[in-house]
């Protein structure tokens, strides 16, 4: 059984709230384990949690879930990609899968809501998918 953790972003929290219930059922459907949950503040804030989630021997991998929606500026670009990249050092510095699902850049409010199922569900499928696979290895 594969075990995860979710990491999820409270801003925009009336999508996120429902990423991570959209997240836990669909890992449960898909036969996972929980081990371990935690909500920071921001997108940008997620990489400490998620490193210290990988740090644990009982999770297998992290699904983040989150929305930077777009503003007047470009700082969802910057938070985005910044945010993308560190979420890639961390899984292979610690070689456990880390699923991106956090939408942006340039998402509207509008798409992000329509969005919440996919994001959710395809975090939680990256991982697994990949810790299959790795296993193969």
């Amino acid at each position: 059984m594969v075990s995860i953790a979710i990491v999820r972003s409270e801003f925009n929290k009336d999508i996120t709230s429902k990423m991570h219930e959209h997240a836990r059922a669909h890992a449960k459907r898909l036969g996972m384990r929980i081990s371990a949950e935690i909500v920071v503040p921001g997108a940008f804030d997620m990489p400490i949690a998620v490193k210290r989630m990988l740090e644990r021997s009982d999770v297998d991998g992290v699904a983040t879930v989150g929305a930077v929606i777009k503003g007047e500026t470009k700082h969802d670009e910057l938070i985005s990609y910044t945010l993308a990249n560190a979420l890639i050092r961390l899984s292979l510095e610690y070689g456990k899968p880390v699923g991106l699902g956090v939408m942006g850049p340039g998402i509207t409010y509008t798409k992000a809501k329509k969005r919440i199922r996919q994001y959710s569900e395809q975090s939680v499928e990256a991982v697994l998918r990949l810790c299959n696979e790795l296993k193969k290895i």
